[in-house]
């Protein structure tokens, strides 16, 4: 088994290179949904988090609103600190159980948006970063996602810059181009990818 840590800054293209190596055949770990799955109505991460931040972060029909508990922790790095604190211990643990039920020749590629931002990059045997120019993402962010420029700007700040992601790289897909430049390059990654997988 290989395992590929795989990022990019937001609006860089990562979706859709997870999409192109699931079509190829890689196991997909993917932080973002297994965050959602983990405070989902009845688990116990959920009630974990109202009984640290209150039922006001709860929609009437019981669900998490996310909307509510970002406007309460990410204006206060201790209070998202007590979120990370919950949420983070139980994603990890959800992805070990995902990475443990693939076979011994797979290749597992976890899609983890902040892997540089949280120092995860010992975790893998790959790190592989999808690359895209400030300027291509906040182009895509705007046009694409219909952020606010300076909403857009603000989240792009909050992440780690091009320079400090690629540093962590073993493998960087280009992905400034329009989509028909993409595939390729993600099916000569994949090939690499299989190449070290065997060779394990």
């Amino acid at each position: 088994m290989l395992t590929v840590g795989l990022t990019g800054g937001i609006g860089a293209g990562k979706s859709e290179v997870s999409r192109l190596f699931v079509s190829y055949g890689a196991v997909l770990v993917d932080a973002d949904r297994i965050a959602r799955e983990v405070v989902e109505p009845g688990t116990p991460g959920l009630a974990a988090v109202v009984e640290a931040f209150g039922r006001e972060v709860l929609t009437p029909q019981g669900a998490l609103d996310r909307p509510k508990l970002g406007s309460v922790v990410f204006s206060d790095p201790e209070r998202l600190a007590t979120l990370n604190a919950i949420v983070h211990p139980l994603v990890g643990a959800r992805s070990r159980e995902l990475e443990a039920a693939a076979g011994p020749d797979d290749v597992v590629v976890h899609d983890v948006p902040l892997l540089m931002e949280n120092g995860l990059a010992e975790l893998y045997d790959v790190v592989v970063v999808v690359d895209a120019s400030p300027e291509t993402q906040l182009d895509r962010l705007v046009r694409l996602r219909g952020m606010s420029e300076s909403d857009a700007r603000a989240r792009m700040a909050a992440q780690a810059t091009r320079e400090e992601r690629r540093a962590v790289a073993d493998l960087v897909i280009d992905n400034d181009g329009p989509l028909g430049e993409l595939e390729p390059q993600v099916r000569k990654v994949w090939d690499e990818l299989s190449r070290r997988a065997a060779a394990r």
